[in-house]
């Protein structure tokens, strides 16, 4: 009993920990008029606020901890509400709070995640658009925008509602500048056209569980575990995907520890 105890206690503890910073270098194409400098993108995805493993003070550390690496832009990657884990449980407004002391020169953008789109507290996403508003973020849902050299296109969720994968390449195009594809499921890149593009994605939590000798046990994907965690490379498409800040389900993980990317983007 002892020793389930303490494996349990221990399973709760990695989930709490301090997300742990992965950093890549793409090469993407910058329009003609940028500066020829890189540019650096913080994903921050899947937070879950709830208790007993993820809580206000955590993400505030969180928000600290992004802010020192003095990222150009953070990209918030959905999934904000949190499940009834047994702990604190907290609303709409309360799940993105923390994000408010989040700074970056090219600012803050964000798209929603199946949590979100499932919380019944809120009408629909005028209202998420309208709380991001409040504290000075940008919610992109199947919508494009410009952010220094880069053109970032958020996409919605592809388990909850219907991307518009064309219109919004459409509107990347027309802005002129390096594609960044924001989507909170790493399912969507088989459909993306094989051009030079990066593509921001979370859902998976790595698994949140993986086994000795045996990896990842579980992934909420329809690819399975084709994209189950880190950066992949497929023709000329880039994908990074997230395990995410908090956890879904059970509070707990196991050689999947929490993190956030920093991803160095200069011109091709």
């Amino acid at each position: 009993m002892l020793l389930a105890i303490g494996f349990g206690l221990w399973l709760l503890d990695n989930a709490r920990a301090m997300p742990v910073v992965r950093r890549l270098d793409v090469a993407l194409p910058f329009p003609k008029d940028a500066p020829r400098r890189a540019v650096s993108v913080a994903l921050i995805t899947d937070t879950h606020l709830s208790g007993p493993d993820n809580s206000p003070e955590r993400m505030a550390r969180i928000a600290g901890m992004v802010n020192g690496l003095k990222p150009d832009l953070i990209a918030l990657g959905g999934d904000y509400i949190g499940d009834d884990k047994g702990g604190a449980t907290y609303d709409a407004l309360q799940s993105i709070a923390p994000f408010a002391a989040l700074r970056a020169p090219l600012g803050v953008v964000a798209i929603l995640g199946n949590h979100d789109a499932r919380h019944h507290s809120l009408a629909g996403r005028k209202e998420w658009r309208t709380l991001f508003a409040r504290i000075g973020i940008r919610l992109l849902d199947n919508q494009a925008v410009r952010r220094g050299p880069l053109a970032i296109g958020g996409l919605r969720d592809l388990y909850t509602g219907r991307p518009d994968i064309p219109g919004t390449l459409a509107a990347m195009k027309a802005l002129g500048g390096a594609p960044v594809i924001l989507s909170h499921g790493p399912d969507i890149l088989p459909a993306l056209a094989d051009r030079l593009s990066l593509t921001l994605a979370g859902h998976t939590h790595c698994g949140q569980v993986a086994l000795p000798f045996l990896g990842i046990v579980y992934v909420p994907s329809r690819l399975g575990k084709r994209f189950a965690c880190g950066a992949y490379h497929e023709g000329k498409r880039t994908l990074v995907v997230s395990a995410g800040v908090g956890t879904s389900g059970l509070p707990i993980r196991m050689l999947a520890r929490p993190d956030i990317w920093l991803v160095t983007i200069r011109p091709q």
